[in-house]
């Protein structure tokens, strides 16, 4: 089905400076965000609190409101939200939160700044701002002084300042805006110099910082506002004080309705952070790979050499208790809303491969400020030799199964490639000795796969999603993306028939078909159907490759993104927002299917 509005129920607009990021809703309301980081505690949480939405909800509402618009200011993540009464009065807000140099480093406060500006008649607005605490077990306690509230955010307090009626706002009463008018919620300390001045000087400062960093994408000639929208997310996406990226910034918006596969995805995967610095290094964006390829080498560093997990907080932490908040209702009513994740328990290994892909091309790369050394290589090759001893031992796979483990394919086919790529950087260091070491080990891993992956199944042959079955999934369209067989490859070519047959529904793609832990999946995944569209390219069928990437752009929210899953009945998006992996699928689709420049130049 291809629906080029999408239900509103996903119609958010993500803000942020990599250290703060919120959600913004059609109506211009601050419906998510959590402090003092992307996996904290969210004190605006009315997207999560079922029927309480006035609660953990920063609003403008503006007296007779009839209509909203908004769009970005381009190429930027600074948002401007217009609302218009029946009265014709209307006002505008620019929400952002400050991103720019300064004192020799980047200023990024927890901070959001919202500017309303009357333009046109005699508007009047009231403001509701209700943080709550503790996962919505109760509203923050005040405290205030003459242009200024404090909210008690748990052991720490958020401070308002405002050149607005700090008593309108305490009281939610409504006031005219007869000049524009400022707020600045952030830490607890005095807002230094004038407000009205310090605040527009910050916005200017944030839009030119990200006008810049667009300014250094080498993005395609097709589909320049759609991957550039991507790519500011996806930074976005990234805890910059470490490097850390996560999967999306929100948790438990479900999988599909009252399905209960809802899961906290403000972690760092080793497996979604591959694909998005890969995405991103695609456009030039290395400044996103240098910050992570740090936070990999603590990584390593912390597991001195033993099994790496499949994802960790954005500092690190290795421990991610799953429990469930009991105080929120969950989107749309629909909990549980999970705070933690259990998979970080889980044996995936995959990961090894995830770790030393974009490892290697600091080896190679000449723009980097720290490029990689033999000091490097030598940790590499410690996650080389786990990715060795395990690619033919079972785990819980790619999608993360909880009750089941076998010998998956993709697991195995991304152990080979770690190998593989060791024995390139060992060639390039002049190591011929362990060059010839990985080099053999690639070879027997690949011949592994190819014997124990691949079933004749009556003369229509197809590898398989694992040693032990013959069961499909859409990971296997990655054995071309990941150099282990060629497209043209006839075993390639007659899996590609199989899980199209398998597992594709119309427009979309499907990651598996069986039935898993929570029953038969009753969404498609979105970054699978960006794979399908990549391998249609690739084995020559790129005219039906553009109608289905064009036809997967007609379901982005009217802020340009996706989230993890959409229904292939209705077109409704679900799962957690915005995904990383859905964003890289339209950057790299975008890359792989646009006339090139040459053509008009």
């Amino acid at each position: 089905m291809n629906q080029s509005n999408p239900p509103a129920s996903l119609e958010l607009w993500p803000i942020g400076n990599c250290q703060m990021s919120a959600m913004v809703d059609e109506r211009g309301a601050i419906t998510w965000g959590c402090i003092p980081r992307v996996d904290g505690d969210p004190v605006f949480c009315s997207l999560l609190n079922g029927d309480r939405k006035d609660d953990g909800v920063w609003r403008f509402e503006l007296v007779g409101q009839v209509s909203a618009r908004q769009e970005y200011i381009r190429n930027t993540p600074n948002l401007v939200t217009t609302l218009e009464a029946e009265d014709g009065s209307a006002v505008e807000i620019l929400d952002f939160c400050p991103r720019f140099e300064r004192s020799g480093r980047m200023y990024r406060p927890v901070a959001v700044v919202r500017i309303v500006r009357p333009i046109a008649g005699n508007p009047r607005i009231k403001v509701r701002l209700r943080p709550m605490t503790n996962y919505g077990a109760e509203l923050a306690k005040t405290t205030n002084g003459t242009n200024h509230i404090r909210y008690l955010v748990g052991s720490q307090a958020l401070r308002l300042s405002t050149d607005a009626s700090v008593g309108y706002v305490l009281e939610e009463r409504a006031f005219r805006v007869e000049d524009d008018t400022h707020f600045f919620l952030g830490p607890d300390e005095p807002f230094s110099g004038n407000l009205r001045e310090e605040v527009r000087h910050m916005e200017q400062l944030t839009r030119k910082y990200w006008q810049h960093w667009v300014r250094g994408l080498a993005t395609p000639f097709e589909w320049q506002d759609e991957v550039i929208r991507c790519a500011i997310t996806l930074k976005l996406c990234q805890h910059e004080e470490t490097g850390a990226i996560v999967a999306a910034l929100t948790t438990s918006i479900p999988e599909a309705p009252g399905s209960e596969r809802n899961w906290d995805y403000r972690f760092c995967w080793i497996r979604d952070s591959y694909y998005t610095v890969q995405a991103l290094n695609r456009l030039g964006a290395l400044d996103v790979l240098e910050k992570y390829l740090a936070y990999l080498r603590n990584i390593i560093d912390s597991c001195q050499g033993g099994q790496i997990q499949p994802l960790y907080s954005v500092m690190g932490e290795s421990e991610l208790d799953e429990r469930v908040a009991e105080d929120l209702a969950g989107y749309r009513g629909m909990g549980p809303v999970r705070v933690g994740n259990a998979a970080y328990t889980q044996v995936q290994h995959d990961c090894y491969g995830q770790i030393v892909l974009p490892t290697v091309q600091g080896f190679f790369d000449f723009r980097l400020l720290r490029r990689a050394d033999e000091a490097d290589f030598a940790s590499l090759e410690e996650v080389g030799e786990m990715a060795w001893r395990m690619h033919d031992q079972p785990d819980a796979g790619l999608w993360e199964f909880r009750t089941r483990q076998e010998v998956h394919t993709y697991s195995a086919v991304m152990s080979w490639a770690a190998c593989d790529r060791l024995a390139n950087v060992a060639e390039y260091l002049g190591k011929a000795d362990r060059a010839a070491l990985w080099r053999e080990r690639a070879d027997a891993i690949r011949e592994r796969v190819l014997t124990e992956a691949w079933k004749e199944n009556g003369g229509e042959g197809h590898f398989t999603a694992s040693f032990e079955s013959d069961y499909l999934d859409a990971s296997l369209l990655q054995l071309v993306e990941l150099r282990f067989v060629d497209p043209s490859d006839e075993k390639f070519l007659s899996t590609f028939d199989q899980l199209e047959k398998a597992l594709r529904r119309g427009e979309h793609m499907l990651r598996y078909a069986a039935e898993d832990d929570f029953g038969l999946p009753e969404t498609a995944f979105n970054i699978c159907t960006f794979w399908l569209i990549e391998a249609l390219a690739l084995v020559g069928r790129k005219d039906e490759a553009r109608k289905l990437f064009e036809a997967m752009l007609s379901h982005r929210t009217k802020s340009g993104l996706l989230s993890e899953d959409l229904d292939f009945e209705t077109g409704e998006l679900w799962g957690n927002f915005p995904q990383t992996y859905s964003l890289v699928g339209i950057i790299n689709c975008a890359g792989l299917l646009s006339k090139s420049w040459n053509t008009v130049r």
